[in-house]
Protein backbone atom coordinates (compact mmCIF):
# COMPACT_ATOMS: atom_id res chain seq x y z
CA UNK A 1 0.00 0.00 0.00
CA UNK A 2 1.32 3.59 -0.70
CA UNK A 3 0.50 7.04 0.17
CA UNK A 4 0.71 10.83 -0.81
CA UNK A 5 0.80 13.54 1.33
CA UNK A 6 -2.52 16.11 0.07
CA UNK A 7 -1.81 19.68 1.40
CA UNK A 8 -5.18 22.11 0.67
CA UNK A 9 -4.25 25.13 -1.12
CA UNK A 10 -5.66 28.17 -3.21
CA UNK A 11 -3.00 28.20 -5.31
CA UNK A 12 -1.42 24.70 -6.60
CA UNK A 13 1.74 26.46 -8.63
CA UNK A 14 2.98 28.34 -6.39
CA UNK A 15 3.20 25.84 -3.70
CA UNK A 16 4.67 23.33 -5.95
CA UNK A 17 7.11 25.52 -7.09
CA UNK A 18 7.92 26.23 -3.34
CA UNK A 19 7.40 22.88 -1.91
CA UNK A 20 9.86 21.09 -4.80
CA UNK A 21 12.70 23.65 -4.36
CA UNK A 22 12.38 22.95 -0.57
CA UNK A 23 12.60 19.53 -0.30
CA UNK A 24 14.40 18.74 -3.98
CA UNK A 25 11.43 17.47 -5.28
CA UNK A 26 9.88 17.98 -8.91
CA UNK A 27 6.79 18.66 -10.82
CA UNK A 28 4.90 15.36 -11.50
CA UNK A 29 4.63 13.86 -14.75
CA UNK A 30 0.97 13.91 -16.32
CA UNK A 31 -0.39 10.65 -16.52
CA UNK A 32 0.71 8.63 -19.58
CA UNK A 33 -1.16 9.79 -22.83
CA UNK A 34 -1.72 13.24 -21.54
CA UNK A 35 0.41 16.34 -22.58
CA UNK A 36 -0.67 18.42 -19.42
CA UNK A 37 -2.51 17.67 -16.08
CA UNK A 38 -5.02 19.85 -17.43
CA UNK A 39 -5.71 17.27 -20.61
CA UNK A 40 -5.88 14.47 -17.84
CA UNK A 41 -8.64 16.38 -15.83
CA UNK A 42 -10.50 17.23 -18.52
CA UNK A 43 -10.04 13.33 -19.96
CA UNK A 44 -11.69 12.46 -16.70
CA UNK A 45 -14.64 15.12 -16.37
CA UNK A 46 -13.10 17.80 -14.25
CA UNK A 47 -15.37 20.77 -15.11
CA UNK A 48 -12.85 23.51 -17.09
CA UNK A 49 -13.97 26.09 -14.63
CA UNK A 50 -12.66 24.44 -11.17
CA UNK A 51 -9.21 24.00 -12.96
CA UNK A 52 -8.07 27.93 -13.52
CA UNK A 53 -5.58 28.55 -15.65
CA UNK A 54 -2.57 26.96 -16.48
CA UNK A 55 -1.54 23.14 -17.34
CA UNK A 56 -2.61 22.70 -13.32
CA UNK A 57 0.26 21.14 -12.61
CA UNK A 58 -0.96 20.18 -8.68
CA UNK A 59 1.78 17.29 -7.65
CA UNK A 60 5.23 16.92 -7.16
CA UNK A 61 7.43 13.53 -6.45
CA UNK A 62 10.88 12.87 -5.04
CA UNK A 63 12.93 11.98 -8.02
CA UNK A 64 14.86 9.34 -6.02
CA UNK A 65 11.36 7.96 -5.03
CA UNK A 66 12.23 7.56 -1.17
CA UNK A 67 9.46 10.17 -0.45
CA UNK A 68 5.88 10.13 -0.42
CA UNK A 69 4.18 11.88 -3.47
CA UNK A 70 2.48 15.31 -2.45
CA UNK A 71 -0.69 16.42 -4.32
CA UNK A 72 -1.80 20.35 -3.44
CA UNK A 73 -5.65 19.82 -3.48
CA UNK A 74 -7.56 23.14 -4.27
CA UNK A 75 -10.26 23.75 -1.84
CA UNK A 76 -12.29 26.95 -1.40
CA UNK A 77 -11.62 27.79 2.73
CA UNK A 78 -8.30 29.81 3.54
CA UNK A 79 -6.32 28.13 6.13
CA UNK A 80 -7.36 29.67 9.57
CA UNK A 81 -5.84 27.54 12.22
CA UNK A 82 -2.56 25.93 13.29
CA UNK A 83 -1.93 22.77 11.58
CA UNK A 84 -2.35 19.43 12.67
CA UNK A 85 0.24 17.80 10.90
CA UNK A 86 3.42 19.74 9.32
CA UNK A 87 6.30 18.79 7.85
CA UNK A 88 9.83 19.12 9.25
CA UNK A 89 12.65 19.97 7.01
CA UNK A 90 15.72 18.19 8.45
CA UNK A 91 19.18 19.61 7.60
CA UNK A 92 20.99 19.87 11.42
CA UNK A 93 22.31 16.49 11.37
CA UNK A 94 20.58 15.42 14.40
CA UNK A 95 21.75 15.87 18.48
CA UNK A 96 25.23 13.97 17.36
CA UNK A 97 26.02 17.19 15.96
CA UNK A 98 26.49 20.15 17.94
CA UNK A 99 24.21 22.76 18.42
CA UNK A 100 26.60 25.85 16.53
CA UNK A 101 26.62 23.87 13.90
CA UNK A 102 23.23 22.79 13.93
CA UNK A 103 22.62 26.47 14.07
CA UNK A 104 24.23 27.67 11.48
CA UNK A 105 22.51 25.02 8.83
CA UNK A 106 19.21 25.64 10.24
CA UNK A 107 19.81 29.19 9.74
CA UNK A 108 21.11 28.99 6.26
CA UNK A 109 18.28 26.92 4.97
CA UNK A 110 16.14 29.15 6.55
CA UNK A 111 17.57 32.04 5.12
CA UNK A 112 17.43 30.18 1.71
CA UNK A 113 13.53 28.92 2.37
CA UNK A 114 12.57 33.13 3.11
CA UNK A 115 13.72 33.89 -0.38
CA UNK A 116 11.29 31.44 -1.92
CA UNK A 117 8.62 32.77 0.09
CA UNK A 118 8.47 31.13 3.63
CA UNK A 119 7.41 33.34 6.61
CA UNK A 120 9.61 32.64 9.99
CA UNK A 121 7.23 32.60 12.60
CA UNK A 122 9.60 31.12 15.75
CA UNK A 123 12.66 29.97 16.59
CA UNK A 124 13.36 27.49 19.07
CA UNK A 125 17.00 28.13 20.58
CA UNK A 126 18.87 24.74 21.81
CA UNK A 127 20.69 26.71 24.56
CA UNK A 128 18.26 25.07 27.45
CA UNK A 129 17.39 21.46 25.67
CA UNK A 130 19.88 20.56 22.95
CA UNK A 131 17.67 21.19 20.06
CA UNK A 132 17.37 24.09 17.40
CA UNK A 133 14.54 24.49 15.09
CA UNK A 134 12.92 27.01 13.35
CA UNK A 135 9.23 27.14 12.76
CA UNK A 136 8.18 28.93 9.42
CA UNK A 137 4.77 29.50 6.93
CA UNK A 138 4.92 28.13 3.42
CA UNK A 139 3.47 30.66 0.75
CA UNK A 140 -0.09 29.75 1.94
CA UNK A 141 0.69 30.00 5.99
CA UNK A 142 1.32 26.61 6.42
CA UNK A 143 3.42 25.75 8.99
CA UNK A 144 6.65 23.29 8.79
CA UNK A 145 9.70 23.04 11.13
CA UNK A 146 13.12 23.09 9.62
CA UNK A 147 15.39 21.91 12.27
Amino acid sequence: MGFQLAIDCADPDRLVSFWAATLGYRAQDPPEGHVTWRDFYVSVGVPAEELGDGDCADRIVDPAGAGPAIWFQIVPERKTLKNRLHLDVLVGGGRSVPVAVRRQRVDAEVERLVRLGATVLSKHDGDTDGQYGVTLADPEGNEFCVA
